[in-house]
């Protein structure tokens, strides 16, 4: 196993969508950028620049951005469509439903500054429910990568996968620690640490959080397996119950609502599955606010420490 611990450097997630994107864009001439009016935000320019003619700049018109993007895959086309979450799922999701759900259209949207760590620009761009808004959608797949590399490779990954996507990164710069060559794989959650106390599923930021947290907690001679969820939907059944199985409780971490995310699906399978202790790491039932992004995570409940603590709860609950 890579050893997941060690921080190669800080980049911000979005940064890896712009590598990713102009890389398979090199690969692919059916790769078209399509952007509301944010290239820079998004990291598009790069692509913009190589292949300024195949990069449509929308403008503040995302429900527009939408249905062109569903246009041009009939020509067979493979449309990236940039702006921020909020703006890729609550103000188009008609348009997302209609036009590229329900036909089942090839286009990949891809998503920034989701989440409390886009800080001072507050609760009206933080959007906390993205994750169960397009999970709900029939057929469309749901991802959340952890780091610039693993954002890298999952925007070359959908690229290759044919049907709509959701893909959802950040603006901070986070650490960077899963491998630079690595193989993503929609659908399959990656093992980070192995342990048999308690099963941590984790995605996004909080990967990096559970991680400090399994080490934490192995101090304190708890065993923590962590498992990064980054494909939400579908969801990586195996991984999940053949964790649980051992370990018999589980934690869920993730910069989402309670209500609608990973915690969700993992609380869904295991109601059917595998009944046993769950505790979620979440937003719950709130909106964000402005502020700086650690200390928003901290106010909110997402930080190590929570993780720590909910590892603690859902263990207590096991030994019942």
């Amino acid at each position: 196993m890579n050893n997941y611990f060690d921080i190669q450097n800080t980049k911000a997630t979005r940064d890896g969508f712009g590598d990713g994107l102009f890389e398979i864009g090199s690969a692919n001439n059916n790769v078209i950028g399509l952007c509301a009016d944010l290239t820079d935000s998004l990291k598009m320019g790069k692509f913009k620049k190589e292949f300024p003619d195949r990069f449509i700049q929308v403008g503040i018109a995302e429900a527009n951005m939408m249905g062109i993007a569903a246009g041009l895959t009939i020509g067979g086309k493979i449309p990236y469509t940039g702006t921020f979450a909020n703006f890729s799922t609550g103000r188009v999701y008609d348009q997302i439903r209609q036009s590229i759900a329900y036909s089942g259209k090839n286009v990949k949207i891809c998503a920034s500054h989701a989440g409390l760590t886009l800080g001072e620009d507050g609760a009206t761009h933080q959007i906390l429910e993205d994750i169960g808004l397009m999970k709900m959608l029939p057929g469309m797949v749901v991802i959340n990568p952890c780091d610039y590399n693993q954002t890298k490779a999952a925007t070359i990954a959908i690229g290759e996968h044919f049907g709509p996507v959701y893909l959802r990164f950040g603006r901070p710069a986070v650490p960077n620690f899963t491998p630079v060559d690595q193989k993503f794989e929609i659908g399959k959650a990656v093992l980070m640490n192995k342990g048999t106390d308690v099963s941590i599923f984790c995605t996004g930021h909080l990967v990096w959080k559970s991680l400090e947290a399994a080490k934490q907690l192995e101090e304190k001679g708890i065993s923590a397996e962590v498992i990064n969820i980054h494909t939400i939907k579908p969801l990586d059944v195996e991984a999940v119950l053949s964790s649980v199985g051992v370990t018999k409780c589980a934690v869920t971490a993730e910069e989402h609502q309670m209500n609608g995310g990973l915690g969700d699906s993992i609380a869904q399978l295991l109601s059917i599955k595998m009944p046993l202790p769950l505790e979620m790491v979440a937003v719950k039932d709130s909106f964000g606010e402005s502020g700086k992004p650690d200390d928003l995570m901290t106010k909110y409940g997402l930080d190590t420490i929570d993780v720590v603590n909910a590892v603690h709860r859902a263990i207590a609950r096991k030994r019942q």
